[in-house]
């Protein structure tokens, strides 16, 4: 298969991101994330040292116990994959809205 026989709904993107806010993934920051990934119809999956969960699932990212300064990998599947990983960077950036 080239790349020409490639379709959008296979898109793959994959971006890690540094979690920054004070207190990490915790109830709040994790519920923002999924609210942000159920708009999408594509898939994705957080990795943190070798653990992978849904990144649709609140309790799922809550588990990853991404504190501040950690490194977490986002792997997104779909034709709105670069878009959702878009939007979570930006609430990333802003620090989940945190002081």
């Amino acid at each position: 298969m080239n790349k020409s026989d490639a379709t959008p709904a296979t898109q793959s993107v994959t971006k890690e991101l540094v979690v920054q806010n004070k207190m990490g993934i915790h109830a709040r920051p994790a519920a923002m994330i999924v609210r942000i990934t159920n708009r999408f119809k594509s898939d994705v999956f957080v990795e943190k040292d070798e653990e992978q969960v849904n990144g649709k699932s609140i309790m799922g990212l809550m588990m990853l116990a991404a504190g501040s300064g950690s490194t977490v990998k986002f792997i997104a599947t779909g034709a709105d994959a670069s878009a959702m990983l878009a939007e979570i960077e930006a609430l990333f950036i802003r620090k989940f809205d945190e002081a």
